[in-house]
């Protein structure tokens, strides 16, 4: 069963609010699409706009002021990164992912993550302390009861451990795939169970990381991923069930 979506007014109100956010880039920093696209994925990735949503030109270009060339370009800029899609005489919506998505999400992410750190030799400091902030968020967060925040820090947390690579090609097809795989957390109803097993383990790897040498932290990265996507994939059939 898909999450519930977000009503018209709400929709509005999310994008203004997200459009005056200090963290989010702005003209003349970006250009005007680029912050159009920015808006939105913030918008998908926190959950405001759940899979399955339709988004409308007209109300999303009076949100955000701009004109509807300068949204589709926004549009197309998500599309590429796969968090919306056209569909023919429909309009533009949030993907819902299937199992075969999941599936071919993970082995990339299995094939990039644990790629990266078979390639590490050293362990820049400053990447660590990006780890450790993301854990505490995160610990901090399920603390509170925030599944929605935990899954957004911990994806930040693989974004970092991506970015030991040096490398902004891998960093950037990285960030596409877990934006990806964000969708399909955001589509099921149990945050908590899919989320709290992994918060032990996340503190874990950035431990073995600090530790050095890569290779148990690379041994637990695998075994830590292929139980993700199992996990996942059970709850994703049980709630279609």
């Amino acid at each position: 069963m898909t999450a519930e979506r977000v009503d018209r007014d709400g929709l509005d109100e999310v994008v203004r609010r997200l459009a005056v956010r200090r963290d989010i880039p702005r003209p003349p920093r970006v250009s005007t699409s680029d912050h159009v696209a920015a808006v939105l994925s913030q918008a998908i990735l926190e959950g405001e706009l759940p899979p399955g949503t339709q988004l409308s030109e007209e109300r999303l270009g009076r949100a955000l002021q701009v004109s509807r060339n300068t949204l589709r370009e926004g549009f197309r800029l998500l599309s590429h990164d796969g968090l919306l899609v056209h569909r023919r005489h429909r309009g533009v919506f949030v993907p819902e992912l299937d199992e075969s998505d999941l599936v071919d999400l993970y082995e990339l992410r299995i094939a990039l993550e644990v790629g990266v750190l078979r390639s590490l030799r050293e362990v820049d400091p400053d990447r660590l302390d990006e780890l450790d902030a993301d854990v505490r968020v995160a610990e901090e967060a399920a603390r509170r009861g925030r599944w929605r925040q935990v899954g957004t820090a911990n994806m930040d947390f693989h974004q970092h451990l991506l970015a030991f690579s040096g490398s902004p090609r891998t960093t950037s097809v990285g960030r596409q795939v877990l934006a990806q795989t964000r969708l399909a957390f955001l589509s099921l109803r149990q945050p908590r169970s899919l989320h709290a097993p992994f918060l032990p383990r996340n503190r874990e790897l950035a431990r073995l990381l600090a530790a050095g040498p890569a290779a148990e932290a690379m041994a637990a990265l695998e075994s830590y991923l292929h139980d993700s996507r199992d996990q996942l994939l059970t709850t994703f059939r049980e709630e279609r069930a």
